[in-house]
């Protein structure tokens, strides 16, 4: 595949969504393809499960293989596509979220996430993922202020430190993959760690 896959990770509050269309407007102006999309999501199926998993009570396993589900449509449909004509595609996170929040926050076994990881989507991984990382304190504040919660956001503060170390233990596996990004600082200094990080990558 000759596009290039990016993602963006980190609990709910760190400013992803602000930073996927600052990067997607630089990438534009350079000439390039993108698609910005997000998990669970992205397809009409995958929109559909995931309102499931965020509204409705189910437990670790029910909640992995819905979001392991809404992942396989997702990326038959629309990344390996996108990918395939080379587009840069941005993510508003991807398998790293899973064994965060499964993984981590719920204490979902790795094993059997690993084994589903590699049923649904195989050698296919970030290019690079971009971790917006920030206390759990921090990220409750800013969630209290953008929007009503949703089961996850409702989890405690405890929770939130299990799913921050979950990300930790993925990077610390796959450390030429992931970028820490300070996500605790004002948004002009988070986006400069990210414009440093692709600089330097080269892109």
């Amino acid at each position: 595949m000759s596009g290039r896959f990016i993602t963006f990770e980190g609990i709910d509050g760190a400013g992803k969504s602000t930073h996927i269309e600052a990067l997607a407007r630089r990438l534009r102006e350079r000439g390039a393809e993108v698609v910005c999309t997000r998990e669970p999501g992205g397809t009409e199926l995958a929109e559909r499960l995931r309102e499931l998993v965020l509204q409705r009570p189910m437990d670790a396993l029910t909640e992995a293989l819905l979001v392991f589900a809404a992942r396989r449509d997702h990326v038959e449909q629309v990344i390996r596509p996108a990918l395939a004509r080379g587009a840069t595609l941005l993510c508003d996170r991807f398998t790293d979220a899973t064994f965060a929040y499964q993984g981590g926050g719920r204490g979902f076994d790795a094993a059997v996430l690993a084994q589903l990881e590699g049923w649904v989507h195989g050698e296919l991984q970030p290019d690079l993922t971009l971790w917006l990382d920030l206390p759990a304190e921090t990220a409750a504040q800013r969630r209290a202020e953008a929007r009503a919660a949703d089961r996850f956001e409702r989890e405690d503060l405890a929770f939130f430190e299990r799913v921050r170390n979950g990300y930790a233990q993925r990077m610390a596996a796959a450390p030429q993959r992931f970028a820490r990004i300070d996500s605790s600082l004002d948004k002009h200094a988070v986006w400069a760690q990210i414009e440093a990080e692709l600089e330097r990558r080269s892109w």
